[in-house]
């Protein structure tokens, strides 16, 4: 099940990639049911808080009209960083499930403990590596394409 869930969630981080955004892609799960969906935005938004995770939050407490997320899974491809870590905790979701680590920015195993530190109000299960791999080409094959075009951009303007 939890594979089922973690590729739509790459779906939406393709989606992210054709729109020019770090492919990052989340869906909010409840009683076997999407409730919310999001993928990064902050371009288009123009909105330093437009993550996957934040937005798919957002729309599963529109969709279930309540703030308070129990009984919600998350399905990221990417681990979470600390603003959304502890917007997880925040909402009381259930439990997390993430696709590729995150060893410059991941607040859930990698950086920080934040999910289930015991010290907050607040902890969830976290299931880490789920179709990792495809999630880690996902953003490698974006950020190689956006190096290509930088460098690019470097190279026609000095030729110009």
């Amino acid at each position: 099940m939890d594979e089922h869930f973690l590729k739509l969630a790459l779906e939406e981080a393709r989606k992210a990639a054709e729109e020019d955004e770090v492919p990052v892609g989340a869906v909010a799960v409840h009683e076997g049911r999407v409730v919310g969906v999001g993928r990064n935005a902050r371009e288009r938004m123009a909105d330093p808080l437009a993550h996957a995770e934040i937005l798919a939050l957002s729309s599963a407490a529109r969709h279930l009209g309540r703030w308070r997320l129990s009984g919600v899974t998350l399905y990221v491809t990417l681990e979470p960083c600390a603003m959304c870590a502890g917007a997880l905790v925040n909402a009381r979701v259930d439990r997390l499930v993430y696709g590729a680590r995150d060893p410059k920015a991941g607040a859930v195993e990698s950086l920080y403990g934040i999910c289930t530190d015991p010290r907050l109000n607040h902890r969830l299960e976290v299931k880490g590596g789920v179709l990792a791999e495809e999630a880690g080409e996902l953003l490698r094959s974006f950020f190689q394409r956006k190096r290509k075009e930088q460098e690019k951009l470097r190279r026609d303007g000095r030729a110009g």
